[in-house]
Formats: C-alpha cells, sequence, structure tokens
C-alpha cells in the first residue's frame, strides 16, 4: 500500500475540492502557446525584436508553478517553462472581474501549490524595479501536482537545504532533477546538437543513415560479453547487439560507398563512472578508403562538432584546456608505450610481457595471450597520459580480429583509437576484406574462448559468406556519444549524460 506523507494527503485534499468547485484539474483540451520566457525577454521593448509591440499584448504561456508571493488581493508567482522562468503578475479583480472571486480566492490562493502546471494570458509589463513580466488576465489550472517538489531554501548564513543534488536520487528520478536543476538541460540540449551536427556532416558527404538489427543471431563485431535473451516464436535464443559493425559491412558489400548508424549497443560487462551497459554509438563505414583518411576526416568533423556546440575548438574541462583544432598527435601503441612507460614490448614473448605486467602489479589472468597484455600494460600506464585528443595506432593482430593487417609492419593491424582526456572515445580500422584471413581470426578467437576469455568474438559464418562475394577496401570507424559528450559538457560521470542510467532497483 502507498504511503502518504502529509504533504501529499494535503494535495490529494486540495484534488478534491478542485473537482468539488467544478474545475477540471486535467483538462484535455489544448492550451495554445504563442510564446516562451526566454523569447519575451529577449524580445520585449527590443527594438531588433523580430515581432512588433502588438505581439506582447496578447501572451499566452504555460508553465510549472515554482513560486508565489501573496500580497493579499494581488501575487506576484514564477512560473518555469520549458526553457526558463518569468515572473506573472496576478490581481484578483482583474480575474475575476465580477462578485464571484472563487477562481482566485479559492482555486488559486488556497488549492494551486507549488509545482502544478498552469497556463496564462495577459500582457507584456515591466515592473516598478524593471523586471519584464506578464500581467494576467486569466489563468487555467493545467495539472495538479501531487508529489511536492525539493524546493532549494537558503537560510541566512547562505546554506541551501533542500536541495536536489543526491547524484543517486538524482539518476534515479531525472523528471525531478531537470524540473529543480534545469541547468542540468543544457547537458542533453548539447548531446542532440553533437548527434545532429555530427550526421549533418556525414550526410553532406554523401553517405546513408541506416538502422541494422537490435537483436541479434550471434553477437560480433566487438570483444565483450552479451546480453542473452530468447524468441519464443522462433524458439532461439538471441543477443542484444554489442556493435553493428558486421551488419554496416555486410551493406557495403551490397553496394553502399558511405553507411552510417546512430544506436544503442548492449555489453553485458561492470558499470563504473565511464561504463554503462547500454551506452550509444555511432558507427561509419566508407568504401574505397583507409584508417589514414579515416583520422583525417575525424579530425575535420570533430573540430566543425565541437566549435558547432561550444563556439571554439577549445573545450574547457575541469582545469584542462581540450584542444579539438586539428591536426591532433598520432602515436603508435608501441612508441607510447615506450614513452610512458619506459618498456618496448616489440618482439616480446608471452613469458615476457606476464613478467612485466607482475613487476609492475598490472592485473592479467591466464586467459589472456600476447595482444591482451600489451593492451593491460597500455591501459595502466599510458592511457592517464593522453589527454589532449591523441590518435594511438597500429595494435597486436591478436586484440583486432576484425582490421587489415599493417602494410608494413609484421604482427600489427591498421587501427587507431582516438584518447581524449585520458579516455577513448574511437576507434577506428582498414577493415579486414580478405575472407579467408577473416576466418582464421574468428578460429584464433575461439582458441582464446577455450581458454577462458569471455569476450573472445564468434565465428559467423554468414559474415564470412558475404566477405566471399567480395567487399571493397573499407575504412570503418566507432564513436562513443556518451563519452565524447562527457568531455564536452565537462561531465566527469558518464550517468551525467544519460537521461536515465542503469540503476540497481531499491527493495
Amino acid at each position: 500500500m502507498q504511503h502518504l506523507s502529509e504533504q501529499e494527503i494535503i494535495r490529494r485534499n486540495s484534488l478534491s475540492e478542485i473537482i468539488q468547485q467544478g474545475f477540471n484539474p486535467y483538462p484535455a483540451e489544448a492550451f495554445e502557446v504563442n510564446s516562451n520566457s526566454v523569447f519575451i525577454k529577449s524580445n520585449f521593448d527590443n527594438p531588433e525584436s523580430p515581432v512588433g509591440n502588438e505581439f506582447f499584448k496578447h501572451i499566452r504561456l504555460a508553465g510549472r508553478l515554482m513560486m508565489v508571493r501573496d500580497m493579499g488581493k494581488a501575487c506576484f508567482a514564477e512560473i518555469q517553462d520549458a526553457v526558463g522562468k518569468i515572473q506573472v503578475y496576478i490581481k484578483r479583480d482583474e480575474i475575476c472581474p465580477g462578485d464571484d472571486k472563487t477562481a482566485y480566492d479559492t482555486l488559486f490562493k488556497k488549492l494551486i501549490d507549488i509545482g502544478d502546471i498552469i497556463g496564462v494570458e495577459g500582457y507584456i509589463f515591466r515592473t516598478k524595479v524593471g523586471e519584464i513580466s506578464i500581467h494576467v488576465s486569466t489563468f487555467k489550472l493545467l495539472s495538479k501536482s501531487l508529489h511536492p517538489l525539493p524546493i532549494v531554501k537558503v537560510d541566512a548564513d547562505g546554506n541551501a537545504h533542500d536541495a536536489f543534488t543526491d547524484p543517486e536520487q538524482r539518476y534515479r528520478h531525472r523528471y525531478v532533477d531537470l524540473i529543480v536543476n534545469p541547468q542540468v538541460k543544457e547537458i542533453f540540449i548539447k548531446r542532440s546538437r553533437i548527434i545532429n551536427e555530427m550526421r549533418n556532416f556525414f550526410v553532406e558527404q554523401g553517405w546513408l543513415e541506416v538502422e541494422t538489427p537490435v537483436l541479434q543471431s550471434i553477437h560480433g563485431g566487438a570483444a565483450a560479453r552479451p546480453f542473452k535473451t530468447h524468441h519464443n516464436a522462433l524458439d532461439m535464443p538471441l543477443f542484444l547487439r554489442i556493435a553493428n559493425e558486421l551488419y554496416l559491412k555486410r551493406l557495403i558489400v551490397g553496394g553502399f560507398d558511405g553507411v552510417f548508424e546512430f544506436g544503442k549497443m548492449f555489453r553485458n560487462e561492470g558499470m563504473d563512472r565511464t561504463h554503462n551497459p547500454e551506452f550509444t554509438s555511432m558507427e561509419i563505414y566508407v568504401a574505397y578508403k583507409d584508417y589514414i583518411w579515416m583520422m583525417e576526416m575525424v579530425e575535420t568533423m570533430l573540430e566543425r562538432v565541437v566549435v558547432a556546440v561550444i563556439g571554439s575548438p577549445v573545450v574547457k574541462h575541469d582545469s584542462v584546456d581540450l584542444n579539438f583544432a586539428k591536426p591532433f598527435r598520432r602515436l603508435s601503441m608501441f612508441d607510447a608505450i615506450k614513452e610512458y612507460a619506459n618498456f618496448d614490448v616489440e618482439g616480446k614473448s608471452e613469458a615476457e610481457l606476464i613478467a612485466f605486467c607482475k613487476s609492475n602489479r598490472i592485473d592479467i589472468d591466464d586467459s589472456m595471450g600476447v595482444g591482451k597484455l600489451i593492451d593491460s600494460i597500455f591501459g595502466a600506464m599510458v592511457e592517464k597520459h593522453l589527454v589532449q585528443p591523441t590518435y594511438i595506432t597500429d595494435y597486436p593482430i591478436e586484440m583486432t580480429p576484425l582490421a587489415k593487417k599493417h602494410r608494413s609492419k609484421a604482427g600489427l593491424v591498421e587501427r587507431f583509437e582516438l584518447y581524449v582526456n585520458t579516455k577513448e572515445i574511437a576507434n577506428a580500422y582498414t577493415e579486414l576484406n580478405d575472407p579467408l584471413d577473416q576466418r582464421q581470426r574468428f578460429e584464433d578467437q575461439l582458441k582464446l574462448a577455450a581458454r577462458g576469455d569471455e569476450e573472445a568474438m564468434v565465428l559467423d559464418e554468414d559474415f564470412l559468406l558475404s566477405l566471399e562475394y567480395g567487399m571493397p577496401p573499407t575504412s570503418g570507424l566507432g564513436i562513443g556519444i556518451d563519452r565524447l559528450t562527457m568531455m564536452l559538457t565537462g561531465q566527469d560521470a558518464i550517468q551525467e549524460v544519460l537521461l536515465f542510467p542503469q540503476m540497481k532497483p531499491v527493495n
């Protein structure tokens, strides 16, 4: 049974009385608005306004009631709409010109609460202290709020009370977070602009946005543990995709020169400040290109995105200025380890790599081959130094079963990852299009799985068949939208850039 607080009981009683007074607390008909708080404040008395003075004589605006200052037969209140807040002035004798003052004395003063959504109609004016406000001629209750908002109160010493600042509560109840911490909206507005600007860039190049399956019979395209489910009608297991790479490359086989997709990926792995089991990725594949071309394209695209969203290629993140102006630094994985770990991994045996890891207290396990050992060294000793945008290139072949062998460096593949502020935000290859080599790589992955590597890739026969029909030389790229958004909005936790991050249920 639902437990109600004293305030919730009071609000439910108010709801009943509103209905008894003949008012509908949840009307069905639309309330047409013709402006918003920001437009009004920016354009009233502005000689360069796109609308004339007549426009401000009949304003219809709706929003959430956030403050009321009672003055007896009149009051000042504050309404918060989707873009900001604006003051309204309500005078009893003007909204109730006859003898019946019920709409003001009973409905507005006694039964309407902070958090209720109302619509107002009136004209714009400036108060004696110069604040742009709406002089209300009529108002309407549009939605009664039955749960009180955590309104921030500031005491005489300047200390805030009842602020909705606990991260767990904010993530669980994002709708409340967006109401009482409206600055949070800016994160998600910028996130949308990042995606739209990236999409526009790709479309301008003539590449096609597509959609590929989320439910897959084989979880391929990345090294990760999948979520598993069951399809009842087909009586078969299915997996939530860990990547969309193999389907997008099938489309390159089919004759598209460039395809891209923004989509959710799902990986059944740990959660922390930079990982969420459900995340958004953009992947793009372009025929007749290689990873060197891709580096140049990514620099150009990201600089454009950052300037469009931030206004400058330089992003302030904590105390660091991240400069997205091209070109980005390029450093091979082996050279990066040599520079920052003072260790040359080239030609080292598995035993030598294990010994180095143990001497430097790097976590490893028996399932790791040469590639994963090198990756562990890189993660422990190099990543923390990669603050400015940096391409790490040329990875061991064991780490990347879907990338083409390096054109001049034996044992490596043509791959880069883009690191910014110590985090990887992009991953790209010159794609492997040799079906026989690809089959051998998959078989090598099966051997790693037999050693206990739960992230090893599985063999996808249909994808191999598609390669046998012939895939042109291709370069592919994946960008983590969540992490990029973190960089461009100054956030250190991925949960801050996800509207509804995964949370453990409250018992």
